[in-house]
């Protein structure tokens, strides 16, 4: 017996419309009608056919919820798809600088800082001027 995969891509275009809106709790015209109004547009094979992922089956049962669990129309639930992908941008953005970051002060280079004075005297390190005792007044 061939063992599965041990992970799925769940961006690869297998599920056929049929199978999409019964994994989905859908009727395939509703998939049909999702696609032309660019709310989950699945990958399309050399036919034209509509081939689904587990991505976007994921996102037709969210459509589904936001449209009959909250009330909300397509328009809004186009906002709010546009909304989540910027969203999910941005936290992908910061995941990759937050990484750079972590890289940039476990390098040698991090340890390589230096300060300089106004006078023009450099220091390696971060440089703490020396305080000043107050000294008693004198007699």
């Amino acid at each position: 017996m061939d063992s599965l995969p041990q992970r799925f891509d769940i961006d690869a275009p297998v599920f056929t419309v049929s199978v999409a809106a019964s994994l989905a709790d859908m009727h395939a015209q509703t998939l049909r009608g999702y696609d032309r109004l660019g709310l989950v547009v699945p990958q399309r094979t050399r036919g034209r056919g509509r081939r689904y992922s587990l991505r976007d089956i994921a996102k037709l049962r969210h459509v589904q919820h936001l449209s009959q669990n909250e009330g909300i129309n397509l328009e809004g639930i186009r906002r709010i798809l546009a909304l989540e992908a910027e969203l999910d941008g941005v936290r992908e953005q910061l995941d990759r600088l937050a990484d750079l970051v972590r890289r940039l002060q476990s390098s040698d280079r991090a340890a390589r800082v230096f300060t300089a004075e106004s006078s023009g005297a450099v220091h390696a390190g971060r440089f703490r001027p020396a305080r000043r005792l107050a000294l008693p007044p004198s007699r």
